[in-house]
């Protein structure tokens, strides 16, 4: 059963990228950004088991897909995180398992995948050259413009 009715106010909790679906965009722009307000127009399946939701987002003038993993209830508590899905990343402190130097401040990471819901506020799955690491936002920090 689908979470949100036709009309819902939904938020969109991640960054929205065209996957070759939206007419008139090209592959990976941006459609709708993190913490956009759009209404339920429609609620439909892909491949018979996963919810899709066409969402009216106002502000931007466009209808949507999103799973619904990508939705929360648009007066729901929302609290961003500092980071998405392929931001580039450097970590404020040497990260070490036992003993082992795998990233060292400057050096670049990819966020592969945003963690919420820790009692230590939001985490990410971070790929360093040759390691993932779950990492803590508060040892990260952006990677300045080149």
């Amino acid at each position: 059963m689908p979470q949100y009715e036709y009309g819902a106010k939904v938020r969109v909790i991640r960054n929205v990228r065209d996957d070759g679906t939206f007419y008139g965009a090209t592959i990976g722009n941006m459609l709708v950004k993190r913490g956009s307000i759009g209404y339920v127009r429609d609620v439909g399946t892909f491949l018979q088991d996963q919810i899709i939701y066409s969402v009216h987002f106002l502000d931007e003038q466009k209808t949507v897909g999103c799973r619904e993993e990508e939705l929360i209830g648009g007066d729901d508590p929302w609290e961003p995180s500092l980071y998405q899905f392929r931001d580039k990343v450097t970590t404020k402190v040497t990260l070490a398992i036992e003993g082992e130097v795998i990233a060292n401040p400057g050096d670049v990471g990819e966020i592969l995948k945003v963690i919420s819901g820790l009692p230590t506020g939001f985490a990410y799955h971070v790929r360093f050259p040759g390691r993932t690491l779950q990492v803590p936002e508060k040892l990260l920090e952006e990677v300045p413009d080149a």
